[in-house]
């Protein structure tokens, strides 16, 4: 709901760009409620602002935008477990029964949620200087202002975050290679090795787990450690899947029923994202195989 009144002409200007506004929001927080919510509070700032001063409201715009999304995640990580009302975004699943799918064709229908998937993983740094940078062309040197940093340390967080997206996108071997650590992380996690476990996940794993009550997320390789026992259960009598073509588990309860979805995202070696899906009425509407 927009509080912006379409006979004022700063009103008129701010509306011209808040798609584009909500997109940069959304892609720096992979929330559509806390995206619509920093586009709102980026109009009440506007509202605040001496408009004579401003010679390109678009970059003051995602300049704020940016600003804003950035304090989020950065609360985000100073709050290792939080709830959000927005629901994950659906995930495409199939048995991973045959050889490894290497080939980019399995990967093409995915390449939306896996990057979002990524982007999760990223640091809020990174984050923001490769979303404003490579997907809305905004030059290093407002992404540095906005950062706090210099233009050559902005290039080098969109570097690094680069190489991670781009992880997602690796061609022969890397499907399999990303199986062998799922199965290490599954091993682990029966036998309880705990050191074992650190190893396989991403200091900054990120586990999120879809609940009837909402979205749950844990932040952190130690706490994902400790509560792997939950994932290993639920996959234990699971079978391989693809999830958005990552390398997942889907469980059945004994009357044929689905009991969860657990989707990982490795990344060099090591799992930087996990997602468990456990409310039944969102596994209802899944298209899920049949049990065998």
């Amino acid at each position: 709901m927009s509080d912006t009144s379409p006979a004022d002409p700063m009103a008129e200007a701010f509306e011209a760009q808040r798609d584009r506004l909500r997109a940069v929001a959304y892609r720096m927080l992979g929330s559509h409620a806390d995206a619509e919510d920093v586009v709102q509070e980026a109009w009440l700032r506007l509202s605040r602002q001496d408009t004579a001063t401003l010679h390109n409201l678009a970059g003051w715009l995602t300049t704020v935008v940016g600003r804003i999304s950035l304090d989020v995640l950065r609360s985000r990580q100073a709050r290792p477990e939080a709830s959000y009302d927005d629901r994950l975004p659906e995930l495409v699943v199939t048995l991973d029964d045959g050889p490894a799918p290497d080939d980019a064709a399995v990967l093409a229908d995915s390449v939306g949620p896996a990057l979002l998937v990524v982007l999760e993983s990223l640091g809020p740094s990174e984050r923001l200087a490769f979303v404003l940078h490579d997907l809305f062309a905004v030059p290093f040197d407002e992404i540095a202002r906005i950062l706090g940093k210099s233009t050559a340390a902005a290039k080098m967080l969109a570097s690094r975050a680069r190489r991670k997206v781009r992880a997602v996108e690796r061609p022969a071997g890397a499907a399999r290679e990303q199986r062998e650590v799922v199965q290490a992380f599954l091993a682990a996690a029966r036998h309880g090795d705990f050191g074992e476990l650190l190893r396989v996940l991403d200091p900054e794993v990120r586990l999120t787990v879809d609940t009837p009550s909402g979205v749950v997320v844990t932040l952190g390789a130690t706490k994902v450690a400790s509560g792997a026992r939950l994932s290993a259960d639920a996959a234990a009598q699971g079978r391989a899947a693809l999830v958005d073509g990552r390398p997942g588990i889907i469980s059945w309860r004994e009357d044929g029923s689905p009991l969860s979805v657990v989707a990982f995202t490795v990344v060099d070696g090591r799992i930087t994202d996990m997602t468990v899906v456990i409310d039944q009425a969102r596994l209802a509407l899944m298209k899920l195989p049949d049990p065998a």
